[in-house]
């Protein structure tokens, strides 16, 4: 209860406000400021979110303990029909939204529910109100070319997770193909984890990858350098350098490295993802693999490699990494798609 943005850090103890429910806005809106910036996230991101807390609040003449999915559902009507904002732009105010109730409704840490019920009254707390089924990130997740439009969160769990066990199951049957299910496994958590596209994922190679100062956790795994991005007609390829974000992709492409990518035995080979054969893989196996796994699982048709590619935006800014990093990477990444 003493994580920065805990209720008791905010509320004053003992004193009779005149306006009750303004002073308790107010602490709420100050906690989760200290939350955030605990969290590393520049000002004028916590600055821009809770502009947008105090619109709903205005939009919806309520304060957060009486917020409900309905206000949710008339709000991005009225984004939508009448201020004709662009589908991507009231996703992000969707999630900065569903970012701020999770953060009141974290009882257990926070203790906002609790201080609404002692203040206001039994059963007066904040519930969630952003749901899959009445945000656009579950109605639209991908605005573009709809063959190529992002996982959901569960699809991708379920996709990472069924690689996972086409290495299990060929480990326990012992039978020829464990390697290349451990590669393949691992490649699609990176095409993910680092926002590639599949040519430059196949054409990776171990010196690629390097140190970030800003992420020293992460080693010599902290930044990948993308020597094969997409080119404009005419020119050389696009080279970016993607900062690593996920540790869990961290540690699975360390414990490749490491520890299965020597079983191929081509240690001669550059390449980060090398065949049985000692050679690089290509474009197509990446392809055939994934569309082995999707229809395996009877995910839609319209998952493609490249949906790998729009979901690692989309889950970050869901996530709530900052705002400035998703606009730098977004613009790096999603460019000529």
């Amino acid at each position: 209860m003493d994580l920065a943005g805990a209720a008791h850090l905010e509320l004053v103890c003992g004193v009779a406000q005149l306006r009750p429910e303004e002073a308790m806005l107010g602490a709420m809106l100050r906690g989760w400021r200290a939350q955030q910036a605990a969290r590393g996230l520049r000002e004028d991101t916590i600055i821009a979110r809770e502009r947008l807390v105090r619109s709903f609040v205005e939009f919806t003449n309520e304060y957060p303990w009486r917020w409900t999915p309905a206000h949710v559902d008339e709000w991005s009507l009225s984004l939508t029909g009448e201020r004709h904002l662009a589908s991507s732009t009231i996703r992000t105010y969707q999630c900065d939204l569903r970012l701020f109730t999770e953060f009141l409704t974290d009882n257990a840490r926070y203790g906002w529910g609790a201080a609404c019920e002692k203040e206001f009254g039994p059963g007066v707390h904040p519930v969630p109100i952003v749901h899959e089924w009445n945000s656009i990130a579950h109605l639209n997740a991908y605005e573009g070319n709809p063959e190529a439009r992002a996982f959901t969160r569960e699809e991708l769990q379920r996709f990472l997770d069924y690689a996972d066990d086409q290495v299990a199951r060929a480990v326990r049957a012992k039978r020829k193909g464990a390697l290349t299910a451990y590669r393949d496994a691992t490649l699609f958590k990176v095409i993910y984890g680092w926002g590639l596209r599949r040519t430059e994922a196949a054409r990776l190679d171990i010196a690629d990858w390097g140190r970030n100062p800003a992420a020293a956790q992460f080693g010599r795994y902290g930044t990948l350098h993308v020597r094969y991005g997409k080119a404009k007609r005419g020119q050389p390829p696009r080279r970016r350098n993607v900062a690593s974000v996920m540790a869990w992709a961290v540690e699975a492409v360390e414990d490749y490295v490491q520890n299965i990518r020597p079983r191929f035995g081509c240690d001669d080979q550059p390449a980060l993802w090398v065949t049985e054969r000692g050679g690089r893989i290509k474009p197509p196996e990446i392809n055939a693999r994934f569309e082995a796994y999707r229809d395996a699982l009877k995910l839609p048709k319209a998952l493609t490699p490249h949906s790998f590619r729009h979901s690692y935006v989309s889950h970050l800014t869901e996530n709530g990494v900052d705002r400035r990093f998703i606009q730098e990477a977004y613009s790096a990444i999603l460019i000529d798609d």
